[in-house]
């Protein structure tokens, strides 16, 4: 008995540890470019808060809306007179011969009372409600263009994570091949040495460039670990999930590579940023619209209707109980008369606010025609010199194979072999860099021409 209860204990121990694994496994993320950016718009901080945003101008454009509609309110009042209320009456009012000059106190409300109100109220013109409303639209335009922006911006944040990632991958995989070539010629070379064929010198250099390798290796080890973790928050996703990339560097460089981009013609009035600068200028626009409107009469109107009722007792859900109604019509017209100059002074501060945006929009258009010239610029050169780097690449390996055949040849020094190899690495990093800056100056032309960033090329 004692046997199975110890193991049925067990048994149990061991279900709920298995339970509690279950509940704190990691999540694990498996994506593609393309991929990414989806998730990244639906599940990015930035992505989502402006999304939120939009939602609360939609909510303020109908709160604005609804000042132009029919108010209702009610109110409900009950009083107790704890303390009734003594008024004092001369006497000769209730007894001819009393005299003068003496009072009778009356206590002339009962004890308690209840009322019940309701009121509608409804706006008939008001210059700045049909001001309000213009402007509710527009705030809307500008949380909608926000969006758009942020989107934007997440989505070329996402491409440039994403192709980091890549890029610290593929410089781990150059790396180690590296260190492995290097290894082994060092291997060899000290054999050579051991059988006195070849100086110390050359053991020692080749040992030089080792190092140096294994040093590089684990920097861009560490680094591949942190560019994980800007995906992972640029995407959204926690920092503690697992996530792998499924593009390759060179596939994705050469979906990047296209040339018709840079003959894609644009409107620089239909950029984003343009039309956000816009957006502020019809806003500054509403604003002396306003600060006019504020001159103009308001007139509203009401109707009150309610019921009172009082007693000594609370009797006021009582059959018994009477109540008396009464209601009220009415339209009020308030007429701004004279205001001493300060509507006008606000009016004028408005319209200057107004000038300024218009120069801003001005300003804007500028800048939008030099963005795209710019990033035309910066796409152009990732592409001439990601074929240099190509060309550089192939002409850096066949000058270390030769370097490398003419070393154990004994016709080459070790100086110049090491020479040699440090050339290739450097041309296989820029090469890596080159393919990586096709993709990120893609991703920045895309944005600023405001298309759809991710179009890979049909084959």
């Amino acid at each position: 008995m004692q046997f199975k209860s110890t193991f049925l204990l067990l048994f149990l121990s061991l279900g709920f540890f298995a339970n509690a694994q279950d509940s704190t496994a990691v999540e694990t993320y498996a994506l593609s470019l393309q991929d990414a950016i989806i998730y990244g718009l639906e599940n990015n901080y930035s992505a989502k808060n402006a999304q939120t945003d939009v939602a609360i101008a939609l909510k303020q454009k109908w709160e604005i809306i609804a000042q132009g509609l029919p108010q209702i309110s009610g109110e409900i009042t009950y009083q107790n007179q704890l303390i009734q209320p003594t008024s004092f009456i001369p006497a000769q009012f209730f007894d001819p011969d009393a005299a003068p000059g003496t009072f009778t106190p009356v206590q002339f409300s009962p004890k308690q009372s209840a009322s019940a109100t309701a009121t509608w109220n409804q706006l008939i013109f008001d210059g700045s409600y049909i001001v309000g409303v213009q402007s509710a639209k527009t705030l809307l335009q500008i949380s909608e263009n926000a969006k758009v922006k942020t989107d934007l911006e997440v989505k070329q944040g996402i491409i440039e994570a994403y192709g980091n990632v890549l890029l610290a991958e593929e410089s781990v995989r150059i790396l180690q091949k590296n260190l492995e070539t290097i290894n082994k010629n060092l291997f060899d070379t000290q054999k050579i040495f051991e059988n006195g064929l070849t100086e110390e010198e050359d053991v020692e250099q080749l040992q030089i460039t080792a190092l140096d390798l294994e040093t590089q290796l684990n920097n861009t080890v560490r680094q591949l670990a942190i560019a994980y973790d800007m995906l992972k928050l640029t995407l959204g996703i926690p920092i503690d999930s697992k996530l792998r990339v499924t593009d390759q560097l060179q596939d994705l460089a050469m979906q990047y590579y296209d040339l018709n981009l840079l003959a894609a013609s644009v409107d620089p009035e239909n950029t984003i940023d343009f039309r956000i600068a816009q957006d502020q200028a019809n806003l500054a626009d509403i604003q002396v619209k306003l600060e006019k409107s504020k001159a103009l009469p308001r007139l509203t109107a009401f109707v009150n209707y309610g019921t009172a009722g009082a007693s000594n007792e609370f009797t006021f859900f009582s059959n018994e109980q009477r109540y008396f109604e009464q209601s009220v019509a009415g339209v009020s017209l308030a007429v701004p008369i004279f205001s001493s100059g300060m509507r006008a002074a606000r009016t004028a501060q408005k319209e200057m606010a107004y000038q300024q945006s218009l120069e801003d929009l001005e300003q804007a258009r500028n800048q939008a025609k030099l963005q795209i010239a710019s990033a035309r610029n910066d796409y152009q050169f990732a592409l001439d010199n990601f074929a240099t780097q190509e060309k550089n690449l192939e002409l850096a390996e066949r000058i270390e194979n030769k370097n490398s055949i003419k070393f154990f040849e004994g016709i080459a020094s070790s100086f110049e072999l090491s020479e040699a190899q440090t050339q290739l690495y450097q041309a296989q990093q820029n090469y890596l860099q080159a393919m990586y800056e096709v993709i990120a100056n893609k991703a920045a032309l895309e944005k600023v021409l405001d298309t759809s960033i991710y179009q890979p090329k049909n084959d």
